[in-house]
Order: C-alpha cells, then sequence, then structure tokens
C-alpha cells in the first residue's frame, strides 16, 4: 500500500477515534441543527439586546457561523470538545471571515460564561440539566452578592452579568424552567424549540 493511502487511512483513523471517544465523553455525537431550528433559533435571538451570543456544543460551527453573519455587531463565541468538528468550524470561520466569532475546544461546563447574553444550545437532556445547574448557581452566587450590597447600602450593577439573559433550546427543554416562548417546527417530528427569559 502506497506511503500516501496508508497516511490518508491512519488520519481517517484518528479521527474517527476521537469522535467516538468525545461522543462517549459528553454523551452525544456533534449534530447541526436542520435550516428550519438554526433560522427559528436566530429568529429568537431577535430583540433579545446587544450582549454576547454564546453557542454550547458549537460542532461543525453551523449555527455559530450564522449567527455571527445575522448579527455582526455581537459578540459571537462556540464552545466544542470534539476535535473534527472543531477544527472544520475553524476553517470555515476563516473562509467566512468570522471575525466577531471566537472558537475554543473546550467544555463549557469549565468556562467563564458570565459575558453570555444569549446561550444557544442543541444538546441532550443530560447536558441541559448541567446548563440548569450552571443557571441556578450563578443565581444564587448573584443573590448572596447583590444581599452583601444591599446591606451596604450600594447597588450592585455587576451581579446581573454573571447571569444569560436568555437560553434558546432546540429539541430539548431547561430543567426547573418555564419557557417564555415555544415553536413548534414543521418538520417530520414537529421539534420544539424554546426560548427562555431569565431575568
Amino acid at each position: 500500500m502506497p506511503t500516501l493511502e496508508v497516511l490518508f487511512l491512519l488520519v481517517v483513523v484518528f479521527f474517527s477515534i476521537s469522535l467516538v471517544w468525545t461522543t462517549l465523553r459528553v454523551g452525544i455525537s456533534p449534530m447541526p441543527s436542520s435550516a428550519k431550528a438554526y433560522q427559528t433559533m436566530l429568529m429568537l435571538t431577535e430583540n433579545t439586546g446587544q450582549g454576547a451570543i454564546y453557542d454550547l456544543g458549537s460542532g461543525w460551527g453551523t449555527l455559530a457561523l450564522r449567527a455571527a453573519a445575522r448579527f455582526p455587531d455581537r459578540k459571537v463565541v462556540g464552545y466544542e470538545l470534539s476535535l473534527l468538528p472543531y477544527l472544520v468550524s475553524i476553517f470555515l470561520k476563516q473562509v467566512y471571515g468570522a471575525n466577531n466569532l471566537t472558537l475554543y475546544r473546550r467544555d463549557f461546563m469549565a468556562s467563564d460564561l458570565s459575558e453570555a447574553s444569549v446561550l444557544l444550545c442543541y444538546l441532550y437532556p443530560g447536558g441541559m440539566s448541567k446548563v440548569s445547574a450552571l443557571i441556578s448557581s450563578a443565581q444564587i452566587k448573584g443573590s448572596k452578592l447583590s444581599s452583601f450590597h444591599n446591606e451596604a447600602n450600594q447597588l450592585n450593577t455587576t451581579t446581573r452579568d454573571a447571569l444569560p439573559l436568555f437560553v434558546i433550546s432546540n429539541n430539548f427543554s431547561l430543567p426547573d424552567h418555564q419557557p417564555e416562548q415555544e415553536i413548534r417546527l414543521n418538520d417530520f417530528y414537529h421539534s420544539p424549540i424554546y426560548r427562555y427569559r431569565l431575568d
């Protein structure tokens, strides 16, 4: 077998193992949102202010890139653990010149989300439970800090920054929260898109 073919085979095997390993680690494979889903998610992102938009589990970058194009004056951040989708999204970011998009190969659970105004999610039930836990943790910290400042007769304007204003989720609900809006897509499964307002 020629050297080039062996090298190609090794690359394919490496990325295949990487995808399988990441899938086992996080509990879901990188799956892009459908066109109807991302269009609806971006529509629900309208009128959410000018703060940063975070795509948790950005996969191949399809939603994050469209968010960056749709909202050129807003910072867009994507987090993805799987190596191959991350590299593809980095390549596409360069191709499309999405200067307002930053991509990280990192677990969002171990990341600073305090700048996020909107969280975009296409995760899985366990992933949404993690997002809910992050929000609850931020609310507890915020309420304690706010209480401390109120006792000192000072208005703390930074407490709000620790908590996103909106969570927009494809297919999976956010535990312990009521959506302010739910849209059923005109697809085979009538897939739900949820928008939660957290303030």
